[in-house]
């Protein structure tokens, strides 16, 4: 198997998971790109996941950066994985056309993977940052 064919098939996999997640399903996030196992998760800003400023609410945000980085890690792992941990810093409201969290591996080890995340808040061609994000990825074990 190349690298290219099993790049692609985590990246089915991945997908695989990510569409059968039905807390996904509901807020109505996109898996946009795993290439290279930088993770991009979209979602369109809409009211009923506002607060009641206005402003995207920081659960919804801190879902966006918390799934990219299991996505990020999994990747990296070459498999399923959980988050063990994660810490969200929000940077300022969120009130764009859509949010994109984007996440990468930063340090992998066999059974674990350090990701770091930065979530946008996108109108039209801008992008702001609205938080930061660091996580503990582990491979999911099943017993």
């Amino acid at each position: 198997m190349t690298s290219d064919t099993s790049e692609d098939d985590l990246a089915r996999r991945a997908r695989a998971i990510f569409d059968a997640q039905p807390f996904t399903t509901l807020l109505g996030a996109e898996l946009v790109s795993t290439d290279s196992g930088n993770v991009e998760v979209r979602l369109r800003n809409r009211p009923e996941l506002r607060q009641q400023h206005g402003f995207v609410h920081g659960g919804v945000i801190s879902y966006l950066a918390d799934n990219a980085v299991t996505f990020a890690g999994g990747i990296a792992l070459g498999g399923d994985a959980v988050t063990a941990h994660c810490t969200v810093d929000f940077a300022r409201p969120a009130t764009g056309e859509y949010l994109i969290a984007r996440a990468h591996a930063i340090s992998t080890t066999r059974n674990q993977a350090i990701c770091h995340c930065t979530v946008y808040s996108v109108d039209g061609d801008s992008e702001r940052i609205v938080a930061v994000a660091q996580g503990t990825v582990v491979t999911a074990r099943t017993s």
